[in-house]
């Protein structure tokens, strides 16, 4: 019989470190795998919103109301309140993802626009997990994490059956991430503090795992990336305190093993370290462009980073700045709102994908072009943000939890946690604006300004209202300052117009490179571009 042993701490020190869910005031957080109370109330309706009471509902089930905009849209899951999270597409464009609140997979036909969820037999009654991992094989079979009850599952869509794996746990582990790498699964065990490599094809009895011990004591280990070399690189971090960028030469100790009488050799012998900037304080996504740039995401601020490996340099990037809908502010309690990326994803186009939690946008950045789109995703709920509760009715604010996305060509499908929805960005619908900078980069002293020009092109056959300016800064020696420009206005279409700003360097500025962000924000999508500063 499967056994299965919950670990009633974990969602509480997933939650906390993984930096995303808003605490104010009014709104009351409860984490998957708590008890909801002694003596709750409950209304029996058959559904998995009976796993938590009443008063829970509205936060953790959502509306199930699907909304769509020009670029993004949404279908409801069937089933009431089944958290959606892990989600991946298959070779014929099928969406894959993991309920963690029923214990099911889930197809979803973008074709016939039809759900299937497949009945989990082995899953205990009430159980709930997140599930932040999944990934697709070749064979068909679909492989997943669950850090509930330390686990890795496989899901065979060819003949809908479950089986599941014990995932080597000491003290508190956490599988998170998961990625299918030639003849091996790898997966980050966020708590655990290590990257664990496991053979698919053995059976449940006899599976090797091969762990590799984080370098850094008592810290976590977040999401991994595999370069042209096959080396992994990932992250060990302590929640506020910093940590640093790790490389396994996996090859190199592949071969040692092979050519020494040694079954085991020292994997600290094969681990490269590189410590991360101090901005750079919880890196949960990881991801390689087709450049070799390795590109990771900061859950605790508007910031993702570059780095390159051969200069061994870091490049911190900024996204603009949430729309007051996603938090609120009803009390006034969040004084510097900010977007938390989250995961992060390269596609086929060379583009770096990735999900801003806090700012319910999934968001899309060309290095090439150096532009930033930013998907503002319809769905919210009021119960994860500083809301005005009114009389029980919230109209457009909140989060809707979107903790996972996969990326299917050019589109990027995605899941809402707390809204029982997934959804599809369409990359392929033309942008309604256009970004023109006076120039790609420029030079200012410490202690002076400079003026700076961008243009504002209408690309939309209608006209465009509710207009506003984008100017983020990576930090706080270098002002971006409106020049006798309003914040917010109307563009027609087809129209163009002129933007001045004034960029200012403080006296005790650090001298360096740094990105500054332009642009514009409509109500359902922001479009900037990046300006490179360096401060002498």
């Amino acid at each position: 019989m499967t056994k299965f042993v919950k670990k009633q701490t974990k969602g509480i020190f997933a939650f906390v470190f993984l930096g995303g869910i808003m605490v104010t005031s009014g709104v009351v957080i409860a984490f998957p795998g708590i008890d909801p109370g002694t003596n709750p109330d409950f209304t029996t309706t058959g559904t998995p919103a009976d796993n938590f009471p009443d008063e829970q509902r509205a936060q953790f089930c959502g509306s199930s109301n699907a909304k769509s905009t020009d670029y993004v849209r949404e279908f409801s899951i069937p089933t009431l309140c089944t958290n959606p999270l892990a989600i991946v597409t298959d070779y014929d464009g099928n969406v894959w993802f993991a309920e963690t609140n029923t214990g099911k997979i889930a197809k979803f036909d973008p074709v016939s626009e039809t759900f299937t969820e497949y009945d989990n037999s082995l899953w205990p009654p009430g159980g709930r997990s997140m599930m932040w991992g999944i990934d697709y094989a070749p064979d068909g079979s679909i492989w997943y994490t669950d850090e509930s009850f330390d686990s890795v599952w496989k899901f065979s869509t060819l003949d809908e059956t479950y089986d599941r794996l014990s995932y080597p746990s000491e003290g508190n582990s956490l599988p998170q991430k998961l990625r299918i790498d030639g003849s091996q699964i790898i997966i980050n065990d966020f708590t655990g503090n290590k990257l664990t490599f496991l053979d698919p094809n053995q059976s449940d009895d006899n599976v090797n795992y091969l762990s590799i011990p984080s370098p850094m004591d008592d810290s976590v280990t977040a999401d991994f990336a595999i370069d042209a070399d096959d080396n992994v690189w990932f992250t060990n971090w302590l929640y506020q305190q910093g940590g640093v960028l790790v490389k396994f030469n996996q090859n190199g100790y592949l071969e040692s093993v092979a050519n020494s009488d040694e079954k085991f050799l020292p994997l600290l012998d094969f681990i490269e370290t590189y410590q991360l900037p101090v901005a750079l304080l919880t890196p949960n996504g990881a991801v390689f462009g087709d450049d070799g740039t390795l590109w990771m995401a900061d859950t605790t601020s508007s910031s993702f980073f570059s780095f390159n490996p051969i200069s061994e340099e870091f490049t911190q990037y900024t996204t603009a700045v949430p729309l007051q809908s996603t938090f609120g502010n009803h009390t006034g309690i969040v004084k510097t709102p900010i977007s938390r990326p989250y995961w992060i994803e390269s596609d086929d186009q060379g583009r770096i994908v990735f999900n801003e939690q806090t700012a319910n946008n999934i968001s899309v950045m060309d290095p090439k072009s150096h532009t930033l789109v930013e998907y503002h995703v319809p769905s919210k709920n009021p119960y994860w943000a500083d809301c005005d509760p009114g009389n029980g009715v919230i109209d457009d604010c909140g989060v809707a939890q979107i903790f996972d996305f996969t990326i299917n060509g050019e589109k990027i499908w995605f899941t809402e946690w707390v809204e029982n929805n997934i959804g599809v960005v369409d990359t392929t619908v033309p942008l309604p604006l256009e970004i023109q900078l006076q120039s790609n980069s420029l030079i200012i002293s410490s202690g002076n300004s400079q003026e700076f020009d961008f243009t504002i092109s209408s690309k939309s056959e209608e006209n465009l209202s509710s207009v506003s300016l984008i100017s983020s800064s990576t930090h706080d020696f270098l002002d971006v300052v409106l020049d006798n420009t309003s914040n917010s206005f109307q563009l027609d279409s087809g129209a163009s117009r002129p933007i001045s700003v004034i960029l200012a360097v403080s006296d005790d500025a650090i001298p360096g490179t740094y990105k500054v962000l332009l642009g514009a924000q409509l109500p359902d999508i922001a479009i900037s571009k990046y300006v490179t500063v360096t401060i002498e």
